[in-house]
């Protein structure tokens, strides 16, 4: 085939999207395409169980052919989340999981990482019994709760003296409290910069078990931190915003309305200033195509994590309605 023409070969099974096809009498390798990063990203979720159990070969496929597209399952949020060059790319591929993989799925913005923490200092039993003949499960436990300096995430101190609680059982009690601070006690996120003290317990010499102080342990804690007050952190972002300086007010605008703290503008000298602000990510899952509007795709930005810190209260409480609305549906769709 001649220099400049286009051609096509059907059913090639080994090769993607970027290799070389070259004769094998005269190997040649052409330098690989630089892809632009991904501007966007989407949450995916499946429709239905039998959705779900096709959905992670069918995007593994289209990753494969589109090397702008992106897939990466989030652990923590339990997300698979999609990245591309933009909502209208995303909804094509969305698309294309309908029509070629028959695999229906919705598109939502992705859960943003949330923490929980408290305000101050409580104490609480956490106490599980059954005993009704036979062997049973004994195990109770006295924990207290305070809050660390932000990032100092969990510390767990034995303060148990005198064999109040056996020493076999003390792991037992700190397992159940990292478990269900792990699960979060106000909305399903992650409690993050306290220390719980065991302070005392009781236990039975033939009803006692790992599993009764692990349970102890869960329910001190979740008591205790009910008590103490729980908050909630959210995500902030050090984000640098290059765009014309002629569209510099819309940006300020358009950042002060996200919440945004303005850090700083920087000229560049080519007739673009960068903006520098810190704002929380719940408020930038969109930004990519935000900018493109007030720009006209003449912006760019950068953003990565800075810290966490309270979320306002009004917001707080939205946060914490829609994550027990998202537990309930997915237990509904678990069942």
């Amino acid at each position: 085939m001649p220099a400049g023409d286009l051609g096509a070969v059907a059913k090639l099974a080994e090769t993607m999207t970027g290799d070389t096809l070259c004769a094998r009498d005269h190997p040649v390798r052409l330098a690989p395409i630089d892809f632009p990063a991904p501007a966007i990203a989407m949450a995916i979720e499946p429709k239905s169980k039998a959705d779900e159990d096709k959905m992670g070969a069918a995007l593994h496929r289209l990753a494969e052919e589109d090397p702008t597209f992106h897939v990466r399952r989030d652990a923590e949020l339990k997300q698979t989340v999609i990245s591309g060059m933009g909502e209208s790319h995303l909804e094509i591929m969305a698309d294309r999981l309908r029509r070629k993989f028959g695999v229906d799925v919705t598109l939502r913005p992705p859960r943003v990482p949330y923490r929980e923490t408290v305000r101050g200092k409580a104490q609480a039993q956490g106490r599980y019994v059954k005993q009704t003949g036979g062997r049973g499960q004994y195990g109770v436990c006295f924990i207290e709760i305070e809050p660390l300096p932000r990032g100092a995430g969990f510390e767990f101190v034995d303060k148990i003296f005198g064999g109040a609680i056996p020493n076999q059982f003390i792991p037992s009690v700190e397992k159940g409290v990292r478990k269900a601070l792990e699960d979060g006690i106000l909305a399903g996120y992650p409690v993050v910069d306290v220390r719980v003290t065991l302070v005392d317990g009781k236990y039975h010499e033939v009803d006692s078990s790992d599993i009764a102080f692990q349970l102890a342990g869960a329910l001190a804690v979740k008591e205790a931190a009910t008590q103490a007050g729980l908050i909630l952190l959210e995500p902030i972002l050090d984000l640098a915003v290059r765009v014309p300086e002629e569209l510099m007010g819309d940006i300020i605008g358009d950042l002060n309305a996200k919440r945004a703290r303005i850090q700083g503008m920087e000229p560049q000298g080519d007739g673009t200033t960068v903006v520098k602000a810190q704002v929380p990510q719940a408020e930038v899952l969109r930004y990519a195509s935000d900018l493109r509007s007030i720009t006209g795709g003449r912006g760019s930005f950068t953003a990565t994590f800075s810290h966490y810190e309270p979320v306002p209260a009004h917001i707080a409480e939205r946060v914490a309605a829609e994550a027990r609305r998202q537990k309930e549906e997915a237990e509904s769709h678990r069942a």
